[in-house]
């Protein structure tokens, strides 16, 4: 799934190659994905885009007529999405349910340069929305403060008196905005802890070495992903992980096997080495780290 420094780096994408850009059409491969009515995705036809913004792992376009009349087009990629620059494009218009094409936008003239958003597998989460106001869209109204905006103080009172296991509280949007099942992998490996340690129960010192890890780890991502093509952002972003998606390879920092946790639609990664002292983890059956 595309998390902060992911679609981050694609708003900077498209601020660098779609502003000031008019719209000519936007095609609707799929209704299902849009997931407002009023105004119409036809309303963008002769619009100039005038920013790209992130909320969360939400990613905004706003395009304008006017300067006090703008519209955003929001989408958030869930796990299979993504976005597709491209200098040129077909003209005929999509026929609906063929392929991971979910909407495409031309800008400047049909056929010419634009972006599309499409998803892959057969799982159909994707959702686009059209609003005046990003806060309309319900995901992005339940949102918690952006991940890379909190101060320490702001952070471990986040933290304090919360008794889910921090893996679980770092992923929870409406808690903290923008992190996800790869990179809360990573910040927990940086930080030396475990997945399952309680968030309320953390020492000063792990507040500060998780906030240290917080910040170096999605800034860091962040500053390889932008600039990058948006095509290579995958790559650039597995390239970067050292537990995440390792199940059964050495950990880089202590040599130790790095293991896995699943449960019914996803799992996480940690090193036994680095964060439980060399003891592995109870998986879904279980209900308690081994000790």
């Amino acid at each position: 799934m595309p998390e902060l420094p992911e679609v981050e780096a694609l708003a900077h994408h498209l601020r660098e190659h779609a502003i000031y850009r008019p719209v000519a059409r936007v095609d609707v491969a799929s209704m299902s994905a849009v997931k407002t009515f009023d105004p119409p995705v036809t309303a963008l036809a002769g619009r100039v885009v005038t920013g790209a913004a992130r909320y969360g792992k939400f990613l905004s376009v706003e395009f304008a007529d006017r300067p006090d009349d703008p519209l955003h087009l929001i989408t958030h990629l869930s796990r299979a999405g993504w976005l597709r620059w491209h200098d040129t494009a077909t003209t005929t218009p999509p026929k609906p349910g063929r392929g991971p094409l979910e909407l495409r936008v031309h800008l400047d003239h049909v056929g010419g340069p634009g972006f599309d958003l499409t998803e892959a597998g057969t799982q159909k989460r994707l959702a686009v929305y059209l609003v005046p106001d990003p806060q309309q869209v319900p995901g992005i109204a339940r949102l918690g403060p952006d991940a890379l905006a909190l101060t320490r103080d702001e952070f471990a009172a986040l933290l304090a008196g919360r008794g889910e296991r921090i893996k679980t509280l770092l992923v929870e949007q409406t808690v903290l905005a923008g992190v996800g099942n790869a990179y809360s992998d990573e910040i927990l490996h940086t930080a030396r802890l475990s997945p399952y340690a309680s968030a309320g129960r953390l020492t000063t010192e792990q507040v500060d070495a998780l906030y240290a890890a917080l910040r170096s780890v999605l800034t860091d991502a962040v500053d390889r992903s932008v600039g990058q093509k948006a095509a290579e952002l995958k790559g650039e972003k597995r390239s970067g992980l050292r537990v995440h998606a390792r199940t059964g390879l050495p950990c880089p920092v202590c040599g130790d096997v790095v293991r896995e946790v699943s449960f019914a639609t996803k799992s996480f990664q940690y090193c036994p080495g680095c964060q439980t002292g060399g003891k592995p983890l109870a998986d879904r059956r279980l209900s308690r780290l081994v000790r």
